[in-house]
């Protein structure tokens, strides 16, 4: 781990955010830059672990890991939420190998509540080296304005690279949101940033062991959503924002979206449906048409991982026409980062429910939580095509020598007969075809009924995620 680049602002965190009345502290007579205490945040009760950038530029010494160790393990032990604000320059470097290995159990110690229990990070200053890997540990980072992260700084960008780079578009929070995922929502200050934490726990259980919270709702559960059907495009290829299907859906038109900049293609958010908490994973066909590259089956894996972990049921808004072609793609991974998504929903045991919008095909159909990855409830809207292709790319390859009469007559015959999701439902691949404005009242219901699905774990280790 490295001292902090040049650029660091002076007190990244100052007093801000430090009102917890009833705070109880942890390790307090322990003198540091790194400190834990148990708190109240909103209404939920979590250890609080803040690294100060005010105090040695929140540079750890191997005290300020032991601390942040300790916390970690009593919000293990005790089933709490764990939150981080982290502002550091990384390991005190005067410390030498004793503060690399005070970070080791702190980080070992985080691990260990993954899964376990909500882990929210704040970036609200300089994130570097050490700590900034501990960002990829969090379910979600919240990153202040003017805050940081990265791993390798600038100086080492430039004596390896020759590329000189500011922090700002090396690991600011356009690059954070943008570029690298590590952003799962970005804020103007501490204040804000602690706000969302809080609205983020909202929606979640303490630990694994408990449901998530039901959300207070004047919104009536079967309420009518023809509008829902009015967003769609008469055309097969034309776009919508997929966020406004999920507004005219769920409770209060609300949507928390996390990671809104990163894989713009795949939508992951929290909202509620009749006042339970769910997670929603929707393709996004107003960004490359919805299909699935590697960032986006990276983000809805992650989310699906996540809303398992925590009991959050998952609602699937599905159009899409496959992945996203490309020999770039295909060399930095598809088939190993596709596979990931397949993972998640395959593996995941919490009530899943899937609505076919318009397009879905190919591979991405099945990745996109199908029957045959164990979906507990496949939907379709009337306007839903699903088949291992559209019917010009069909006809494309079965009647290639055909003239463009000939052509035009089998793409239509391909969509009458393929094109449909009464095809699919005789053939046991769609529970319902429903009707657009009956889709809140058929999700709160299935929500209802599967409020009590439970699965039978196989005892494993663990199983071998495709990173």
């Amino acid at each position: 781990m490295t001292a902090v680049e040049p650029e660091a602002p002076a007190d990244a965190a100052g007093g801000r955010g430090e009102s917890f009345p009833g705070a109880v502290p942890i390790r307090a007579g322990v003198r540091g830059v790194a400190t834990a205490r148990v708190v109240t945040i909103g209404e939920r009760q979590a250890v609080l672990l803040r690294i100060d950038a005010g105090a040695a530029r929140g540079a750890l010494a191997e005290t300020d890991g032991d601390t942040l160790a300790a916390g970690a393990r009593i919000a293990h032990d005790k089933r709490l939420p764990l939150v981080a604000i982290i502002a550091s320059s990384g390991a005190d470097i005067s410390e030498g190998v004793s503060a690399v290995a005070g970070w080791g159990r702190a980080a070992r110690e985080i691990v260990r509540c993954s899964g376990v229990v909500p882990l929210v990070f704040v970036v609200d200053g300089p994130a570097v080296s050490g700590p900034a890997l501990l960002l990829g540990l969090a379910d979600h980072v919240i990153m202040v304005e003017d805050s940081y992260a990265f791993v390798s700084g600038p100086n080492m960008v430039r004596e390896f690279t020759g590329v000189p780079v500011s922090n700002a578009d090396l690991g600011g929070v356009a690059a954070s949101a943008r570029s690298n995922g590590i952003a799962s929502v970005t804020v103007a200050d501490l204040d804000e940033a602690l706000e969302v934490a809080s609205e983020l726990l909202s929606f979640l259980p303490s630990h694994l062991d408990e449901l998530p919270p039901a959300i207070p709702t004047d919104d009536p559960p079967h309420r009518p959503t023809p509008e829902a059907g009015d967003l769609i495009p008469d055309a097969a290829m034309a776009s919508f924002d997929v966020r406004d299907v999920i507004r005219t859906l769920v409770d209060d038109e609300y949507l928390l979206e996390l990671r809104t900049q990163w894989a713009p293609n795949m939508v992951t958010g929290l909202a509620s449906i009749a006042g339970r908490p769910v997670g929603l994973v929707a393709n996004q066909p107003q960004s490359i048409a919805g299909t699935l590259d590697i960032p986006a089956s990276q983000k809805g894996a992650r989310f699906v991982a996540f809303c398992d972990a925590f009991n959050l049921p998952l609602v699937t808004l599905v159009d899409t026409s496959g992945f996203y072609p490309g020999k770039d793609l295909e060399w930095r991974g598809m088939i190993r980062h596709g596979a990931q998504l397949a993972f998640a929903y395959a593996r995941a045991t919490v009530p899943r429910i899937a609505l076919i919008l318009r397009k879905s095909y190919g591979g991405a159909y099945i990745v996109m939580d199908s029957k045959y990855m164990g979906n507990d409830l496949m939907m379709a809207w009337p306007s839903a095509e699903i088949a291992v292709m559209g019917a010009k790319g069909a006809v494309e390859i079965l009647h290639r020598r055909a003239d463009a009469d000939e052509r035009q007559r089998l793409e239509e015959d391909y969509e009458a007969r393929l094109l449909n999701p009464y095809v699919a439902a005789e053939r046991g691949s769609v529970d319902a075809v429903i009707e657009p404005d009956q889709t809140r009242s058929e999700l709160a219901s299935a929500l209802d009924l599967l409020a009590t699905k439970r699965e039978r774990l196989v005892g494993r280790r663990h199983d071998n995620t495709p990173l």
